[in-house]
């Protein structure tokens, strides 16, 4: 089964986006933990492009694919049509130099990377797509 959402790339519509995946997933037989857990990561990948990717900018419009497969698999894709962010070359920052420094900020897509199974990226020409994989039991 596929789901979608679009909306204006604004900070102020990732609750939209977070409501939107939490509600297709409490279709399903998921625990409490493993929607949030879901839900955090999604949100985590859309804050990044909306601010980072689009600039906040309102006249573009981010989109969130769900596809939830036989093979107890469940695919996010986040279709960037911004300036695109390949999240495979990510460099995980150091937590000690996190916290020393008092950065706000950095660990996000280390969370992401810890909560799915599979984060993958696929650039085009028009857009690039931020594929999330989580495998179920």
């Amino acid at each position: 089964m596929k789901y979608s959402v679009k909306v204006p790339c604004l900070k102020d519509n990732l609750h939209k986006i977070r409501a939107f995946v939490s509600e297709v997933l409490h279709q399903y037989d998921l625990t409490e933990v493993q929607i949030n857990n879901m839900v955090l990561a999604v949100d985590e990948v859309c804050a990044n492009l909306i601010i980072h990717s689009y600039q906040c900018r309102p006249e573009e419009e981010i989109e969130v694919d769900i596809n939830i497969n036989s093979h107890n698999k469940i695919i996010f894709e986040i279709i960037d049509r911004g300036e695109g962010y390949d999240i495979r070359k990510h460099q995980e920052p150091a937590i000690e130099e996190i916290i020393k420094s008092k950065r706000k900020g950095g660990v996000g897509l280390m969370l992401v990377k810890k909560i799915m199974d599979e984060v993958d990226f696929v650039p085009g020409k028009a857009y690039s797509i931020v594929r999330l994989t989580k495998n179920l039991p």
